[in-house]
């Protein structure tokens, strides 16, 4: 009877335990995340804002006992597909806590997103939309709207009137197709007298190729005396108003046309303060990578997330560029949460 009772001792302490283990580990778990971000791509200074975001935001999280390891994995370049669909399987098959996704393609990205969900894994996507409602919450600039802002900014200096062109980035990137409608969009129904002459052509996913389709772009306005017989430009994203910006400098036009792009870069900056550039929309790329981290962790740790947080939007010119706000978006520090 006595080794009857002790076996039954025995095994209630045994179950205790496991049970005080298994809160502990259950404890530990919702304190405990591991999230990986992938971007687009990884060249970009905005691609690096973002991780700087990301990384800011989970060494605030750890301030507060939460403990989140930002994994940052990309594609190389913004036109690999298959790539980034293989990042977000090999995360799933990793199985870690949540994925925060800039998606290349809206379409493509669909089904590593719903594998994603469906195996227990949240998705926040940032930057640019997908196809899809499988997603947790979408943090990302109103990018329709600051198209619109840009064809508003090119519009004032015109004066309302002229002939413009637009050098688009890439088909299936929703972020910038936004941009570029509603840069058109605008002009159509405000600005009658401009005239869209070109907005057709793609710069694709690398400066060098952008570059290429903006000196294409631009060889047959030419006129014989060395200027253009356009009056402006836009274009919506880093890539294509860098090298939009390389080809007018090195046509010796920069400066001759009124010019108005996308996003920020040191040698962007140095053409906005330069008077080559009258315009730049600026995203707080620094603040969407922050949001989608801590929108994320706040869903995995209970709590009701709103399904769409805007980033925000400003134009910045060489009147404000100086501004205290307006500075931090043209040159944001991302160094200082990068190690860098």
């Amino acid at each position: 009877m006595k080794k009857v009772i002790a076996a039954i001792v025995i095994v209630a302490l045994v179950v205790v335990f496991a049970s005080v283990g298994c809160k502990q580990k259950k404890a530990e778990s919702t304190n405990t995340y591991r999230i990986a971000v992938i971007p687009k791509g990884t060249t970009h200074i905005f691609w690096k804002s973002i991780h700087a975001g990301a990384v800011k935001a989970a060494e605030e999280l750890k301030a507060t006992g939460v403990n989140v390891e930002i994994i940052w994995k990309g594609p190389l370049k913004e036109d690999d597909r298959e790539s980034q669909i293989r990042v977000v399987e090999d995360f799933v098959t990793r199985g870690v806590s949540g994925i925060v996704l800039a998606p290349l393609d809206d379409a493509a990205l669909r089904m590593p997103v719903k594998d994603a969900v469906d195996n227990g894994i949240p998705v926040v996507i940032i930057d640019s939309g997908l196809k899809s409602d499988d997603y947790t919450s979408f943090v990302a600039t109103d990018n329709y709207i600051g198209g619109r802002k840009g064809g508003e900014r090119l519009a004032e200096i015109l004066n309302g009137k002229g002939k413009v062109i637009m050098l688009r980035y890439q088909e299936g990137s929703a972020s910038t197709m936004n941009r570029e409608q509603g840069f058109l969009d605008v002009l159509k129904e405000k600005y009658p007298d401009i005239e869209v002459v070109s907005a057709n052509q793609y710069g694709g996913a690398t400066t060098e190729s952008a570059y290429q389709a903006s000196e294409n772009l631009l060889a047959p306005l030419r006129t014989a005396d060395g200027g253009l017989t356009i009056d402006g430009i836009f274009c919506p994203n880093e890539s294509t108003a860098f090298a939009m910006l390389r080809a007018l400098e090195e046509s010796n036009l920069a400066g001759k046309v009124t010019y108005v792009g996308f996003d920020s870069s040191d040698r962007l900056v140095m053409g906005l303060r330069n008077g080559k550039i009258q315009g730049l929309v600026l995203q707080d790329p620094i603040n969407m990578g922050y949001l989608g981290v801590k929108t994320l962790v706040a869903h995995l740790q209970g709590q009701k997330v709103e399904k769409r947080i805007d980033t925000g939007s400003a134009v910045a010119t060489p009147e404000n560029m100086d501004d205290p706000k307006m500075k931090n978006l043209l040159e944001p520090d991302f160094k200082k949460w990068l190690n860098e």
